[in-house]
C-alpha cells in the first residue's frame, strides 16, 4: 500500500431530524497516523465519525476524500478505500464468524463475488490477528460481547483499506483485550501506514496510542494536536468537567489523567503540582 488517501472535513453540520449535533466543524485527518477522538458523552464524537464514514449526510459543509466530496463518490469505490466499524453493528441472523469476516472482502470482489487467493489470505490474516480462528464456525449471535466485537474488528481488518474508522472498538472487551486490539491497530498503522481514526472513551488509552488527539465539546473541536499538547488540567476540566492531575504514564511517558473526586481532593491532592510529562511519546 503505497498511495495514502486523505480525509478532510470542512465546516460540516451533522444531526438527526431537526436536532444539530455537530455544528460548523472542520478537521484535517493526518494521513498514515492514528487519530483519537475523545470527549464527554453526547458531545458528537460518534456523529462526526458517521459523517466522515458517509453513513450520515451533512446538512451543510462536506467531507472530502482526496479532495472530492465523499458523498459524490460511489459506495463501492469509497468502500475500497475507507473501512468502518460502527458502534453497534448488526449481522444477519445465523451468520457465522467466518462468513462475517469474509464480508469485508466484498468491495474488492468482481461482479460474481468469487473469492480469490488474496481474499482468503486477507480473511485468514484478520482472524489470526484478532484471535477468532477458533470461532470461525460459530454463529455470531451466540458469541459473548467481547467475542462478537473481535469478530467485527476482524471483518474491518479483512477489508484492507487505506483508511480505517472505528467507533469505540474496545467496547465489551476486558482490559487485556482492549490493549491487544489497540496494539493490533498500531501494528497495522506502522506496517502499512494505514490512516486510523478511533472514537475512544478511555482518555488514558487514547493518549497512549494516539499520534493526533481531537478533543470535542458540544459538537465542535475544543483542542487538537499531540496528546502532550491537548491533555492539560485546564482542557480536561473544560471538556469533561472533571478536575484532575496530569502525570506521566510510567509505561509510555504520555499524559495520564488522574481524576480528583469529591472524597480525594483538597488536602489529599498533591501539593507539589503535577508530575511533568517529559518522556518521549509513543508513536
Amino acid at each position: 500500500m503505497t498511495t495514502h488517501h486523505r480525509l478532510r472535513v470542512e465546516d460540516v453540520h451533522l444531526g438527526y431530524d431537526e436536532r444539530e449535533i455537530v455544528g460548523g466543524l472542520s478537521l484535517e485527518v493526518p494521513p498514515s497516523r492514528i487519530t483519537m477522538i475523545v470527549g464527554a458523552n453526547a458531545c458528537g464524537k460518534s456523529t462526526l465519525l458517521r459523517g466522515i464514514a458517509r453513513l450520515l449526510r451533512p446538512t451543510a459543509g462536506a467531507v472530502y476524500l482526496d479532495d472530492r466530496s465523499i458523498h459524490q463518490q460511489s459506495t463501492r469505490s469509497v468502500a475500497t478505500v475507507v473501512g468502518i466499524l460502527p458502534q453497534a453493528p448488526s449481522a444477519p441472523d445465523g451468520i457465522t464468524v467466518g462468513d462475517l469476516v469474509a464480508r469485508g472482502r466484498y468491495p474488492h470482489q468482481g461482479w460474481f463475488g468469487r473469492r480469490t487467493a488474496e481474499d482468503e489470505a486477507a480473511v485468514a490474516e484478520a482472524m489470526l490477528a484478532t484471535g477468532t480462528v477458533d470461532l470461525a464456525d460459530r454463529p455470531v449471535d451466540e458469541l459473548s460481547g467481547g467475542q462478537r466485537q473481535r469478530a467485527w474488528i476482524a471483518m474491518a481488518l479483512a477489508q484492507r483499506t487505506d483508511i480505517l474508522l472505528l467507533d469505540e472498538p474496545t467496547t465489551y472487551l476486558d482490559v487485556s483485550h482492549q490493549v491487544e486490539v489497540l496494539d493490533l491497530l498500531t501494528d497495522l498503522n506502522r506496517r502499512l501506514g494505514t490512516t486510523i481514526v478511533i472514537v475512544l472513551h478511555d482518555l488514558n488509552l487514547a493518549c497512549r496510542y494516539a499520534d493526533h488527539l481531537v478533543a470535542m465539546k458540544e459538537g465542535k473541536v475544543a483542542a487538537e494536536g499531540r496528546p502532550s499538547e491537548v491533555v492539560t488540567e485546564a482542557t480536561v476540566t473544560e471538556v469533561f468537567g472533571m478536575p484532575s492531575r496530569i502525570v506521566a504514564d510510567p509505561v509510555s511517558g504520555t499524559p495520564m489523567v488522574v481524576p480528583i473526586g469529591r472524597h480525594h481532593g483538597g488536602a489529599a491532592a498533591p501539593s507539589s503540582g503535577p508530575v511533568p510529562v517529559g518522556a518521549p511519546e509513543q508513536r
